[in-house]
């Protein structure tokens, strides 16, 4: 415990912990305790403007772990999952590994406590890693030695993109980074990806929905469900298609749940495979 907290005070030396992070401000909205004041001001203020924020926030995790599972029931043995966030309970690899305990993770994000934090978590975890790097220097990704220790980019890959590209702004080019990742991915490769939207609601001005993270080291962006869509282009969409998260393949308990503050999660969600 000792080596985690000292770990985690050099990260926080290398970061500006006066400005609200997306990875951090998401951990406080799941109730972790790897945040600061600014994320956790900008959380509160989310939840000021929509009351179900920290529901939706769980909602977008359970998709996560459906989908997952639903990837190595079918087959998938390695997953790269960019943006991951700070390690919380029902991670990729320990959903994926719960069905093959030989699947492959590698885990992606630009915060340097997310990579202490995932560092402590995957100490003896097998073939499972985690590096720092950003989503936006796709090519910095897939040529990185750890990414290529793990993942064999001539098998089937699942790319992972979950609640992280509402970060990359229209200027940035999210499709272009999307495209180059599906380019390096084999025939029958998976993309798992979810995005926030205000499609659900039209009286909320996005100017006050975003105004939360304008102060953050990334703005948010949301999408409609065309602008999504457009992300899975060339793959096969697989069923229930682009939908919002709560619908993609709900369990028993979670059809039942009610989510505040209008009752959406405000995220679509789907899975597609590469022809």
């Amino acid at each position: 415990m000792a080596d985690l907290t000292e770990a985690r005070a050099a990260a926080a030396a290398r970061i500006n912990t006066a400005v609200a992070h997306p990875a951090r401000v998401y951990d406080y909205l799941l109730g972790g305790k790897d945040n600061f004041a600014a994320d956790r001001e900008a959380a509160e203020e989310l939840i000021r403007v929509s009351p179900g924020t920290r529901e939706g926030v769980r909602a977008h995790r359970a998709f996560l772990r459906r989908a997952v599972r639903h990837l190595a029931e079918a087959g998938v043995s390695q997953f790269l999952d960019i943006g991951t966030g700070i390690p919380t309970q029902g991670n990729t690899h320990e959903i994926a590994q719960e069905v093959d305990p030989d699947a492959r993770v590698v885990y992606v994000d630009n915060d340097p406590i997310v990579l202490v934090h995932g560092r402590a978590l995957l100490t003896g975890t097998g073939m499972t890693r985690v590096i720092e790097a950003d989503l936006r220097q796709p090519e910095a990704i897939l040529s990185h030695p750890e990414v290529r220790a793990v993942i064999d980019f001539t098998r089937p890959v699942a790319v992972i993109l979950a609640g992280v590209l509402h970060f990359v702004t229209d200027e940035e080019d999210p499709y272009a980074t999307v495209e180059h990742i599906k380019a390096a991915v084999p025939a029958g490769s998976h993309l798992l990806l979810s995005h926030i939207t205000l499609d659900f609601a039209p009286r909320l001005l996005e100017e006050d929905f975003t105004k939360p993270y304008d102060k953050s080291t990334a703005p948010m962006v949301p999408r409609t469900h065309a602008e999504v869509l457009r992300f899975f282009e060339g793959w096969r969409v697989v069923d229930p298609g682009v939908v919002e998260v709560v619908k993609w393949r709900p369990d028993d308990k979670e059809r039942h749940e009610h989510i505040p503050g209008g009752g959406h999660a405000w995220a679509y969600g789907g899975v597609a495979v590469k022809p």
